[in-house]
């Protein structure tokens, strides 16, 4: 699988053109975006590169060897060792483990590159694939998840504690 990729500005377009191909798409299993997202994809994108630049978040693209983007795989709410994972792929990958690959590696990034120690997730109660993904990471269910969180979607939490040894990762 090739590396994960520090978001950068010259990704805007490979970024753009992965979320409108894959929006019907995301929208099964998650808050579909809106209209105002892509109206304002510029501005928002600018802004994602300012708070990566602030230690905020770290945003890694996957590509294939086309230089088509595959996946998002984010840290975000970056603090005190922790981080929140988030990710989506694109649908002609999906089923075939790029995202369970990709999220181990974002894993290893968040340990050795970010230095967190601990990786929260949440994903809805629709998203079984997503499930499959952060348990083969090495991710545990830790509760429910508030709704809020997942765009009025029921779904549940997970964790991972970056400095137990690797069981499945």
């Amino acid at each position: 699988m090739p590396a994960l990729q520090l978001l950068r500005a010259d990704h805007r377009p490979a970024v753009l053109a992965f979320e409108r191909e894959n929006r019907d798409y995301f929208a099964e299993t998650i808050s579909d975006r809106g209209d105002e997202y892509f109206d304002r994809f510029d501005e928002l994108f600018d802004e994602l590169l300012d708070r990566q630049e602030a230690g905020e978040v770290a945003n890694h693209l996957l590509f294939d060897e086309d230089g088509v983007v595959l996946g998002r795989f984010n840290l975000y709410r970056l603090q005190d060792g922790t981080a929140e994972v988030g990710y989506r792929v694109a649908q002609r990958v999906a089923g075939r483990g790029v995202a369970t690959a990709a999220v181990r590696e974002l894993c290893r990034l968040a340990a050795s590159r970010h230095h967190l120690h601990t990786l929260t997730a949440a994903t809805s109660d629709e998203n079984a694939a997503s499930r499959r993904v952060l348990l083969k990471a090495g991710f545990v269910p830790v509760g429910r998840a508030d709704p809020a969180d997942l765009g009025g979607r029921h779904g549940a939490r997970y964790r991972l504690d970056l400095t137990a040894p690797a069981t499945g990762r």
